[in-house]
């Protein structure tokens, strides 16, 4: 029988950094879905388009935003700020990492919906341009507050002087 190895450092169950590429990628996915939805659908009784999902999206980048703010002061540990709840923190990045996805396919939707609907010139897509232009502009801002909120989340580098080594350090002929 073989003995069970434990997973390589850095391997499944680890959650790295949001990668931009595969916010592009799911942008881009979603542009392309939105063109050809719309290019098909437009004229067959599609309502005119709400502007609630615009104010929900901005909403949550604002919230996004200030928590970004709270989260960083609160790990740097500035006067008059309370220390970080470490449960908070972890919630706070899977939060911003579904924001940003979540906010990027909204992005590559309303980036496709905008550009067709520049394309066409009917009366009724030239109503639609507005919701569609704010909810591009609302879904990119979640993304980058989702992205900032990420990075408030982490732990800032200690000196040199107050590091402990680390596993891999100590064990000699690893990198």
């Amino acid at each position: 029988m073989t003995q069970p190895q434990s997973p390589p450092p850095g391997g499944p169950g680890r959650m790295g950094p949001t990668r931009i590429s595969t916010l592009v990628v799911a942008g881009l996915a979603a542009a392309a879905a939105a063109w050809l939805l719309i290019s098909t659908f437009y004229y067959n009784g599609i309502p005119r388009l709400p502007w609630l999902p615009v104010v929900t999206l901005a909403v949550l980048a604002v919230l996004e935003g200030y928590a970004a703010i709270n989260t960083r002061g609160r790990i740097e540990r500035r006067p008059g700020r309370e220390p970080v709840n470490a449960l908070m923190v972890a919630r706070f990045v899977v939060l911003a990492k579904a924001s940003s996805l979540a906010g990027a396919i909204f992005a590559g939707f309303y980036a496709g919906l905008t550009a067709w609907l520049f394309v066409e010139s009917t009366r009724a897509a030239t109503e639609d341009r507005a919701p569609a232009a704010g909810g591009l502009v609302a879904s990119l801002a979640l993304v980058a507050a989702a992205l900032w909120l990420e990075r408030s989340c982490r732990v800032p580098e200690r000196p040199e002087d107050e590091r402990e080594p680390d596993d891999r350090e100590s064990r000699p002929g690893q990198r």
